[in-house]
Parts: C-alpha cells; structure tokens; sequence
C-alpha cells in the first residue's frame, strides 16, 4: 500500500512516496522547490538511488503535484506504474490550533478549521491548504489525512499553556502556549519505550528535538504536559536563527533603539539570532564546533550557551513531572551532536544521571543507550521520522 506524504511551504513543496506494511519502506522522495516563481525545480530521488532533476515553470502548487505524480510515474526513475497505486495523502499541517487533539480525515469542515488557524500560522496553514486543494483536483478520490505538528500537545494543562495576559486576549484571539514538533516528540517517546519494553503510561519521559529548530517536551503517562515552544516557534531554547525564550523589555529596547517595525522585529527574532547570530559564524552546529575545536572563544561562548538553555528546560521539566526516568535526545543536532550530549548531559547526577561519555563519543543516527548500566534515569538517542509517523496515522485513519 502506498501513502504519499506530503509538507507544502508557500513556495515549495516537500514529499516521500512510502509503501506501507510491517516494515515500510521509502521508495521515492523529493523537493519542488520555486513555485509561483519565473523558473521552478523538481529533485526527485528513488529508493534504487537513481536521481532526476529539472528546472521548468511552476506557476502554482496544483502544477507542483502534478510535477510530482509525473516523477513518481516516470518509466525511468519512477517507482510506480499508475496513480491507482497512490491510496491515500497524508499533509504535515503547522497548526490545529483548539480544533485537533488528533490526526483527522480531511473534509470540509476540517478544511475550514485549519483555515480559522491561519492567523495562527500564516506563513505555513495557507501553503498546507494550497496542497490539499491540489490534491483534491489531481486525485480527487484519494482520501486525504492531516497531521497536525500542535495536536499533541493539546493534552497540556492549562497552568501550562496559558500566558500572564490579560485572559480576555486567550479569549479574543487564542493567545497560548501550543508547541510544535508533536509528530516527533510523540514518535520517539513511543519508539523508545517499544525498545526498552516499557509501557509509556507509566513513565515519565523528556524529548530534546534539537535541530535548527528545537524544542523539549515533557511527557508524562504518554500525555504531553509542557513543552518549550509556544504561541509561534520562535519560543523556548536557543536554536539555529530563533532567539528562544527572550526579555520582552529587551526586544522592545532593541526595537526602539534600530528603528524595527514589527516586521523587521519578527524577521529579526527569527532569523538573525540564536547561534548564528551570537556566533556570527553559522547556525549550523557542526560549524561552531570545529570552530570551538580551533580555540574560537565565541563558537565556545556559544556552544556553552546553548547546552545551558537546554540543560536548564530538562531540570525545570524533572521538577513539573516530579520525576524522570528516560531522556531522549533526537532531531539533527540530538541525533548526531555527541559534542552537545556531553555539554548537556554531563554533571546531571543530582537527577540521577549517570552518562556514558565513552559509549556517546562518535555515535550519530542510531537508536542506543548513552547512559550507563546504574544509572537512575536511562538517556537514550533516538533517530526520529515525521514523515512516517504522518503515513502510519494516515494508514490508521483511512483503513483502520
């Protein structure tokens, strides 16, 4: 059974083509990158490794589709001979707002909801939307699914998600912590407790999603209950281009001080900061830390700081939860960072972690255990994959 899985952005569009069953496989995947620009571009990869790409016009996201299904059908670096083998979309969807605790088939109704979440998420729900109408007009009796990045955070308490406003804005315009990153967090609580043969709903779990964008999740008896990002992304620790948590009053300062309009100020927080711009080296981690390695005091300065910030969410999450037994370290940086592991999750034997600074040294992209045999509280690494969590509920939606 084939799923394709779809993430749309405003002006490209992300996919995998991934045959389902007791071991699913990946059998294409690709990038439509441009569209709505002079020239576009399809890179399209199968899983007998055979590449294609090619520069055309992509004036709209229904000829983006289109441009996919003829990759995946091509006779030469295809992988399937007929659309009839597509069974069912699922769509990544940015924000559910209050609407979704779950992944949901899609119809009208729920169309109309992710459309009232757009002020939530206007640089991504608009772009989600604009696939699902061009899946509709393409395949239009493929059942569509959305998974939503917020649903799982929905279970968090209210002490968690609400904001010291004014409860009239919660009211008026939803104003509130919701959290991103759900699909992961839940997947990689899940995978790791099928592998220590634990059941979830007795545990008490952190997840690090550490990448460009990161966040941490504190998730108790399998139910999310705080989490680092909130009202938009930009919350939380300190990521690649994103400021994380920051003083309100010292943004304000800085607004008045260079003159920011609000617009400048939101691509300032979002894309001039966090370690890139506290490093003004890079925003990738592998960068700073060759740069650390060659006696580079800032990439140092900037290292120290972020495993601080993280560091500092794992404490404040063992104290929520009262108690901690597993954490997980996943996403780009969590996965394959053995330098961040040690800054973090060293000199945490108040919490009762004893970690395993040999067994972390070189270990990228596995699922394994980085904590030692007698420690209190298990640290595992564990390799993440939004794209399948979305096929499987896809899978479980549309044939049960």
């Amino acid at each position: 059974m084939n799923v394709l899985v779809l993430n749309c952005g405003s002006s490209s569009i992300k996919y995998q083509l991934l045959e389902m069953g007791e071991n699913p496989e990946v059998r294409a995947k690709g990038l439509v990158e441009r569209i709505g620009l002079k020239m576009g571009c399809l890179a399209h990869k199968n899983n007998r490794n055979d590449r294609y790409e090619t520069e055309t016009e992509v004036t709209n996201h229904t000829v983006g589709i289109k441009l996919v299904l003829a990759a995946l059908t091509n006779k030469d670096y295809g992988v399937i001979e007929s659309l009839d083998e597509i069974k069912a979309v699922g769509h990544r969807v940015a924000h559910g707002g209050e609407y979704f605790t779950e992944s949901v088939l899609i119809n009208d109704d729920v169309i109309d909801k992710i459309k009232d979440c757009c002020d939530l998420a206007p640089l991504h729900n608009p772009a989600h939307l604009l696939g699902m109408y061009a899946m509709q007009e393409v395949l239009p009796s493929v059942p569509q699914v959305a998974v939503f990045d917020t649903s799982f955070h929905q279970s968090m308490p209210a002490s968690s998600y609400m904001y010291p406003l004014p409860y009239s804005l919660y009211e008026q315009y939803k104003i509130r912590r919701y959290g991103f990153h759900g699909t992961s967090h839940r997947f990689v609580a899940e995978k790791a407790c099928d592998i220590l043969g634990w059941d979830i709903k007795d545990k008490k779990i952190i997840t690090c999603h550490l990448g460009n964008g990161a966040s941490i999740t504190a998730i108790k008896y399998g139910d999310s209950v705080d989490t680092s990002m909130g009202f938009t992304p930009v919350e939380g620790v300190m990521m690649g281009t994103r400021t994380g948590d920051l003083d309100l009053g010292a943004l304000l300062f800085i607004m008045e001080k260079e003159k920011m309009s609000v617009s400048d100020a939101n691509s300032f927080i979002n894309k001039k900061c966090g370690t890139a711009g506290v490093s003004e080296i890079s925003s990738d981690m592998r960068d700073l830390e060759l740069a650390d390695a060659n006696g580079d005091e800032r990439a140092k300065l900037t290292l120290d700081m972020y495993a601080h910030r993280v560091k500092k969410y794992i404490g404040s999450y063992a104290a929520v939860m009262n108690g901690v037994d597993l954490i997980i370290m996943t996403g780009g940086i969590g996965e394959n960072s053995c330098d961040t592991r040690k800054r973090v999750l060293s000199d945490m034997n108040y919490l009762g972690v004893e970690f395993d600074a040999v067994k972390n040294t070189d270990l990228r992209g596995q699922d394994d255990t980085i904590s030692t045999s007698d420690s209190k509280v298990k640290v595992m690494t564990i390799t993440t994959d939004e794209e399948l969590v979305i096929a499987l509920d896809t899978v479980k939606l549309v044939f049960g």
